[in-house]
């Protein structure tokens, strides 16, 4: 594993979906999730990261460093068991009292236990966690915080949504089947829309914390071009990243405010088109590189 990155980074993200539902919200039906006062679009980052560990865990199985921590099937508690196990500490011996004992023999055992867990698992040592099995035993490497965070993706337009009704040959019971040939259900969908995501990489955070490294940071532009590409669902329809913007910072804290970089990332409708239906109703995502200020440097990573 590379050195921890040296260099701030923030960048912006614009995907879209076409006749599909990319973030349901379980409070609303699974409809997909809508600022109420304004109608457009949301996708939380909780989303958005779920699809970057897929990703990872894909592409990445079985190699040293690269397994994922929040994951289907695996408590959270038995992973953070593999920390103490790793300094030789059995699960017996987890507990407040003996956990203090210990502490006070060996005053490196919480970054001991933070540093296991983020140089074993990607998303702890890009995201950060909160390791409860650790912060319900008083040790400081409970909450991790990461160098990568994401912001809710939001459309670009105001979206619509729209329930869709299916009907299905296959009866659930014996009983419907004597009654009725077939089931009716429903889709909830979004004919189309194009959504931006920005999102921050911090150099500091990454030295002082988790050890993000460039090759993590790789793999991370390599995760947001593909999120997609291995996600397929048809309640999701046809989704696609569309642009990745990155700008560099020359510096571990920056030279420029992220807002002020993202406020030179911009896309607009095409002439006329008042319902965007394909990305190609868009004039095209353009980015002010005559504004970018000394100390950044725009990578086009799509």
């Amino acid at each position: 594993m590379s050195d921890p990155i040296k260099n701030r980074y923030d960048f912006v993200v614009y995907f879209d979906v076409e006749n599909g539902n990319p973030n349901g919200d379980p409070d609303a039906g699974n409809m997909p999730r809508v600022d109420s006062e304004t109608g457009y679009g949301l996708v939380t980052d909780v989303c958005l990261k779920r699809k970057i560990r897929n990703y990872v865990e894909m592409v990445r199985e079985g190699q040293k460093g690269f397994e994922i921590y929040i994951k289907d099937g695996v408590p959270l508690n038995r992973s953070d068991m593999r920390a103490f196990e790793s300094q030789g500490i059995e699960a017996g011996e987890v507990t407040k009292d003996s956990i203090k004992k210990l502490k006070k023999d060996d005053p490196e055992l919480d970054a001991k236990l933070r540093d296991y867990m983020c140089q074993t698992f990607f998303d702890v040592r890009t995201f950060g966690a909160v390791m409860t099995t650790f912060v319900k035993n008083s040790l400081n490497c409970g909450q991790v915080r990461g160098p990568v965070q994401l912001t809710f993706a939001r459309s670009v337009d105001p979206i619509v949504q729209q329930e869709v009704t299916i009907t299905r040959v296959a009866i659930t019971t014996e009983e419907a089947a004597e009654k009725k040939e077939t089931e009716m259900g429903r889709k909830c969908i979004v004919p189309y829309a194009l959504y931006r995501c920005e999102g921050f990489v911090s150099a500091n955070l990454a030295r002082k914390t988790t050890g993000f490294s460039e090759d993590d940071l790789e793999l991370l532009w390599e995760s947001i071009i593909n999120m997609f590409e291995h996600d397929r669902s048809a309640a999701r329809g046809k989704m696609a990243i569309r642009k990745l913007v990155v700008f560099k910072h020359d510096s571990e804290f920056g030279n420029a405010p992220a807002h002020s970089l993202f406020d030179l990332v911009r896309v607009q409708r095409k002439e006329g088109m008042e319902a965007p239906r394909s990305f190609s109703d868009y004039e095209g995502i353009v980015v002010d590189e005559a504004a970018v200020p000394e100390g950044v440097e725009v990578i086009l990573k799509l």
